[in-house]
């Protein structure tokens, strides 16, 4: 709501209803969620990676915007984001250790159960498939994010301002929803009946 519905409530109004130029319109609309994340960092008395990365992303867009006078500009570099985030998705998956969506894929497959957390990480140590299944769950997600942000960008080049301002977050929210679909499909419905048959195994023995 506040990253989004908002600000493209408020583009709208500060262009159509105030009669700023575009460019200005969009540096203000942004000015809510960057003031989120501040607020997040000075509630929280902690640095959260990805919330300042959104910072940092969002002050770095509207400097070059304001330079440049490029209202295109500022569309795209909202799809930095994305593309950042997918591409250390994917090399989490490829390279590190635990892929970075295990964080949120975990919960969901072992549901505060202690038993099937336990089945998990027995899992986790020795089953080669099970392994290659969480990995595969970071690659979906990584991949829709920067094919989100390919659109996005392309979009934002070849597409009115107006136009791009609504359907940059309906192009956010189809990949969210695909990722969630075919992870689902591909990795956490199948873990989550390897944790099953794992967890009923020292019962049947």
């Amino acid at each position: 709501m506040v990253d989004a519905v908002l600000p493209m409530a408020a583009y709208y109004a500060l262009s159509k209803g105030f009669g700023m130029s575009t460019v200005a319109a969009l540096g203000w609309s942004s000015a809510l969620p960057a003031a989120r994340t501040v607020w997040g960092l000075a509630k929280e008395r902690r640095v959260n990676g990805l919330a300042a990365l959104i910072l940092v992303v969002n002050l770095v867009g509207l400097v070059l915007s304001g330079v440049s006078g490029d209202a295109r500009l500022t569309l795209a570099k909202d799809s930095a984001v994305s593309s950042v985030v997918g591409l250390v998705v994917l090399v989490s998956a490829v390279a590190g250790r635990r892929p970075l969506m295990t964080t949120g894929l975990k919960p969901w497959v072992v549901k505060g159960d202690p038993a099937r957390l336990a089945a998990w990480d027995r899992l986790s140590a020795r089953d080669a498939r099970f392994r290659r299944t969480e990995r595969a769950f970071s690659v979906v997600w990584g991949s829709a994010l920067l094919a989100e942000c390919v659109a996005r960008v392309v979009g934002a080049y070849t597409l009115p301002v107006d136009t791009m301002v609504w359907l940059g977050n309906v192009i956010l929210a189809v990949a969210i929803v695909a990722a969630m679909v075919i992870g689902g499909g591909l990795a956490a419905d199948p873990m989550e009946k390897m944790v099953d048959a794992e967890t009923a195994r020292p019962a049947a023995g």
